[in-house]
């Protein structure tokens, strides 16, 4: 076997492996024994199959298979052993004509390898990058709070209808007289929230209404342009609206206003659990204190973006084989064609070069990431679930037991290794790097990040 290596523009690589007979003659004898073992030929015992009938068979696959398997092995093993920083996959190259194996050995395989272009990245305390401490003030605490009241609140029966409440009541189709209509539509206790009516003449023949009272209106002039609304509203098929287009009387059975929950005990109790907190100054330490530790998992991600902003810029536009990474793409997406590579090349250069800037912070850092560090990520993952929902006092067997779940998807891996990767590569850059703090506001923060 003789391998070599051609790299003279130092991105477009030329492997090639020139393979001899005695390097895949002893695999495929073994691998005939083997299939002379378990072989069931008409008239020979099982084993007692002649060679020769085995050759005749098998020969020219298990040949071939022996082959593959060997070429992958030598060229991943010189790829390895050689540091050859390899980008994709490799692909037989274009240049050399393919090998007939029914021909005696030596063979000559040769392959297209993309190589990763040479830069230096090294981030120092001579590098100034932006952290921003994202303020916990009152007004924060204050949204948060409102929020903990909405989620546990509930609808209080009214007698008059006020911005926002919800009504029940019967509902009627009218005929050009203003009577109800023979055959017509009829539904009772039929939900409406007139909040949600977009034509404002429409709405306003809710004002000022009281239990009991008869709206006329027409569902199809105060919702013009959403036919599902009308259809959900008068239970009928989205494509029988057209045919209920006039004007119906709704009487008004029961009048609900949401009221939010007060901010007392029983609201503590159910946001961190029995007396985990007394007393509203509690409540709202406690309602910080979790702000701070969601907020600078949020600066820190923050903290990332701007990292490998710098890293870009620093690094600059780098070369790469364009054509071979073509061809590679294109060979991982033979179903969405060329198309789809030209009009995704360059995001996927973009992530690439982030990507590479990433491997060599990691590697200068010593960064390791171990089974614990993407658990934490899946549990990361877990309560920012539940915090969705105002659920911020879930026990942590939960969040374990929510994580594994997450776990058992194999899709979810790859990103829990790379936010693992984020955050223990971001803890360590702060102490490296010189921090430019700021200070701003949450709504401020949410913008920045909408850029």
């Amino acid at each position: 076997m003789n391998i070599s290596f051609e790299n003279p523009d130092k991105i477009n690589g030329l492997l090639t492996v020139t393979v001899e007979e005695a390097d895949y003659k002893e695999q495929v004898e073994k691998t005939l024994k083997d299939y002379r073992k378990k072989a069931n030929f008409p008239g020979f015992r099982p084993g007692m199959v002649p060679m020769g009938l085995i050759k005749k068979q098998f020969g020219e696959s298990a040949k071939m298979d022996a082959i593959n398997k060997f070429v992958g092995d030598q060229l991943y093993k010189y790829i390895q052993d050689n540091k050859i920083q390899m980008l994709g996959e490799p692909l037989s190259s274009e240049k050399k004509e393919p090998q007939d194996l029914s021909k005696d050995a030596p063979y000559t395989f040769a392959f297209d390898i993309a190589v990763a272009p040479e830069f230096q990245c090294d981030l120092n305390g001579h590098n100034k990058i932006d952290y921003y401490n994202i303020t916990v003030d009152d007004a924060l605490i204050d949204r948060q709070v409102d929020m903990f009241a909405s989620r546990s609140g509930n609808y209080e029966k009214a007698e008059d209808y006020q911005e926002n409440d919800m009504l029940k009541g019967d509902l009627r189709e009218l005929d050009e007289q203003g009577n109800t209509k023979e055959g017509g539509v009829i539904v009772e206790a039929a939900v409406l929230m007139p909040s949600y009516i977009k034509v404002d003449d429409q709405k306003k023949l809710f004002d000022g209404a009281k239990l009991g009272d008869i709206i006329t209106f027409n569902p199809r002039k105060a919702y013009p342009e959403n036919d599902t609304e009308v259809s959900t509203l008068l239970k009928i098929d989205r494509a029988q609206v057209g045919e209920h287009t006039g004007d119906f009387s709704y009487q008004i059975t029961e009048i609900q206003r949401f009221q939010k929950h007060a901010v007392d005990q029983e609201l503590f109790d159910s946001v961190f659990g029995k007396d985990a907190v007394k007393g509203e100054k509690e409540f709202r330490d406690k309602i910080a204190e979790g702000l701070k530790v969601q907020l600078a998992t949020d600066s820190d991600y923050k903290f990332i973006l701007d990292v490998r902003a710098y890293c870009e810029k620093k690094v600059g536009k780098l070369e790469y084989p364009d054509a071979l990474l073509k061809r590679i793409m294109l060979n991982n997406n033979k179903e969405r064609g060329e198309e789809f590579v030209e009009s995704n090349y360059e995001q996927s250069i973009k992530e690439l070069t982030w990507h590479l800037i990433k491997e060599q912070l990691v590697a200068a850092h010593n960064i390791k990431v171990e089974d614990a560090d993407i658990l934490e990520s899946a549990k990361e993952t877990t309560r920012a679930q539940f915090a969705q929902y105002g659920m911020n006092n879930i026990p942590e067997e939960y969040i374990e037991q929510g994580a594994q779940e997450l776990l058992k998807k194999r899709e979810n891996i790859d990103g829990f290794v790379n936010r693992a990767v984020d955050r223990k590569l971001g803890a360590v850059l702060k102490n490296v790097v010189k921090l430019n703090e700021k200070e701003i506001s949450l709504d401020d923060f949410n913008k920045l990040m909408e850029e």
